[in-house]
């Protein structure tokens, strides 16, 4: 009788062996591992050995393959199984946590919802899930923007957290809680009062900086969704120290005694992602472009070593943010044909799950907005706008794209009645759609802009000393530069050459310093004429030279961008991204335009 017992023990510790050999492989042997876990059905086992089977089975399909219907069917069997299996919380939740994240990817939204809310329902004796899938089922709410259900669920689970005694988790829930009921006017004080909450609170190390790494992270981002590059530094060195920290902390050093406890927000090896991404987002909000790049390649590394091993959803997330700066870090330092590939590797990303298209439509047309602008393509930038805006409903990036296709209809010259209909919805001095200090800042400079064309120079002159004034403000150089030039320009043009000096020196030195190649050919070709009018000859002959070089790097960027066959992404706007992308004879654009 024993050996019979024993049996089934050691035959399905063998292929659980073998399997996990095969996984964690370098690299891993994912076919081979799938084909031992199969081999488990073959000795028709008892039902725990089944669920955890059809668990495990799912996990990797999911996670390490791209089949994700045979991944589903083993995640709902397990689910299935589990339920009537007394005493198997684990596998039982685990099932229901990982199969709601995949009909989240297959953007089967509502088989989702009432999954994790049985889930929930039944997990109450087992503290660490039922935490963790009330946090699963509020991110889902605040992706789909329901943020009022998102935050009733958080107010559940701190409470919950309250009354089983866990201190780390109710903080955890609830400064995420505080953070997304915010009103605009108390932010300042709410940040005061979570920063106190996380330095008095008293645990061990990994939560301790665990907690403080979150909290950061939400602060960081609500900066940089204002538009204070300035602002958010002190906020964003602590980040980096914090991570640098908790980096050499081991989890397993000390472990708490409340099963509550054991919940996480985010694994430590997704939060050293995160931190290279906020700071990549700072840096190219700032101008700091070669930074921006710098760290960029640490994250992609990163995110390729842990995607062998896990195929979190939010890892492919985290990659398509990191491309989406990087990409417009790329068409401003004249790389366009490489910003145009990484664009076309976003769409690849993109087609393999509906759920991470959904949720940045809207930004890949923008960064194709971007793209036409740089190779002069405006209609197909007017295009590629209107697409982005008719997908978006945050409204920062709906304010953003505005302001560039208003830069667009400038450009055209035409447009009269479609730009005045535009500025009127963006307008800096009067009911600014968003609370972002740098897209009010980019309104005033686009008025400027606008008004240089019309000949309105006291008026241009007015809007971009606004907008230097926030620029300067808030460390935004990118803007900085672009409004000393343009205001270079209009002193030029008004025949005060001192003056016109004064600002293109200081603006060609902040553009080489981002570096940033449409305002140094702009302020070279100026450099070249104030020189020459100057008499400054030795001078003139410099900056002519600078133009030279500038416009031969352009244009040859320019010619190998619109070679390239994902140039034909910019008549894409309806529908997923095109699957293939079919060449095109040599470029047919103009750089007559940027020169």
């Amino acid at each position: 009788m024993a050996s019979n017992v024993e049996a089934p023990e050691r035959w399905y510790l063998a292929l659980l062996g073998f399997a996990e050999h095969f996984r964690t492989s370098s690299p891993p042997k994912i076919r081979l591992c799938v084909h031992c876990l199969q081999a488990v059905f073959q000795f028709k086992p008892p039902q725990r050995i089944e669920a955890r089977t059809h668990l495990q089975l799912g996990s990797v399909l999911y996670h390490h393959t791209k089949n994700s219907e045979l991944a589903r069917n083993h995640l709902e069997q397990a689910w299935f199984i589990s339920q009537q299996v007394p005493q198997f919380e684990d596998v039982k939740f685990e099932a229901a946590s990982i199969l709601s994240e995949l009909y989240c990817q297959q953007n089967m939204v509502d088989s989702a919802k009432p999954l994790l809310r049985k889930a929930i329902q039944i997990s109450q004796q087992t503290p660490y899930w039922h935490c963790r899938l009330l946090f699963q089922l509020a991110q889902l709410h605040t992706l789909e923007k329901d943020l009022v259900s998102a935050c009733d669920l958080l107010g559940v689970g701190a409470e919950y957290a309250r009354v089983v005694g866990s201190e780390y988790t109710r903080y955890s829930k609830g400064l995420f809680l505080l953070l997304m009921e915010r009103k605009l006017g108390e932010v300042h004080p709410l940040l005061s009062l979570c920063g106190t909450i996380v330095e008095n609170w008293q645990g061990n190390p990994i939560q301790k900086e665990s907690l403080r790494v979150f909290f950061l992270v939400l602060q960081v981002t609500h900066y940089l969704d204002a538009g204070q590059v300035k602002s958010v530094k002190p906020c964003l060195k602590q980040l980096q120290q914090c991570i640098q920290t908790i980096s050499t902390l081991h989890d397993d050093e000390i472990l708490p005694s409340n099963p509550a406890d054991l919940f996480h927000w985010l694994p430590k090896e997704h939060m050293c992602v995160l931190v290279y991404l906020v700071t990549v987002m700072h840096s190219m909000q700032a101008g700091y472009l070669e930074k921006a790049q710098k760290y960029t390649d640490k994250a992609l590394m990163q995110l390729e070593k842990l995607k062998m091993l896990d195929c979190s959803p939010i890892l492919s997330t985290f990659q398509v943010i990191l491309l989406e700066h990087i990409i417009m870090c790329r068409l401003v330092t004249g790389h366009k044909a490489t910003a145009l590939q990484e664009i076309s590797q976003v769409c690849q990303l993109c087609q393999q799950s509906p759920r991470l298209f959904t949720n940045h439509a809207a930004q890949l047309h923008t960064l194709l907005g971007l793209y036409c602008i740089s190779v002069n393509c405006m209609d197909n930038a007017e295009a590629q706008f209107t697409t982005a805006l008719r997908l978006t409903t945050h409204q920062e990036l709906w304010t953003y794209i505005v302001t560039n296709l208003a830069s667009v209809y400038i450009r055209e010259g035409n447009r009269h009645q479609e730009l005045y209909s535009l500025l009127e919805r963006i307008n800096p001095d009067h009911n600014f759609p968003v609370s972002s200090h740098c897209l009010r800042a980019a309104a005033f400079y686009i008025r400027g802009l606008l008004s240089f064309f019309q000949g309105r120079y006291n008026e241009a002159k007015r809007f971009l000393r606004e907008t230097l004034k926030m620029s300067n403000a808030e460390d935004l150089n990118r803007l900085t530069a672009c409004s000393l030039v343009l205001l270079g320009h209009i002193f030029y043009v008004l025949g005060n050459h001192r003056e016109s000096n004064n600002m293109v020196v200081p603006a060609m030195q902040l553009a080489s310093k981002i570096p940033d190649m449409s305002v140094q050919l702009w302020s070279s070709a100026l450099l070249k004429d104030l020189n020459k009018a100057l008499g400054n000859n030795m001078d003139a002959h410099e900056a002519a030279q600078m133009h030279q070089n500038f416009s031969q790097q352009l244009l040859q960027d320019h010619i190998a961008a619109c070679s390239l066959p994902e140039h034909n992404l910019i008549s894409w706007t309806d529908g997923p991204p095109p699957v293939q992308i079919q060449a095109q004879n040599g470029p047919t654009t103009s750089l007559a335009s940027l020169l």
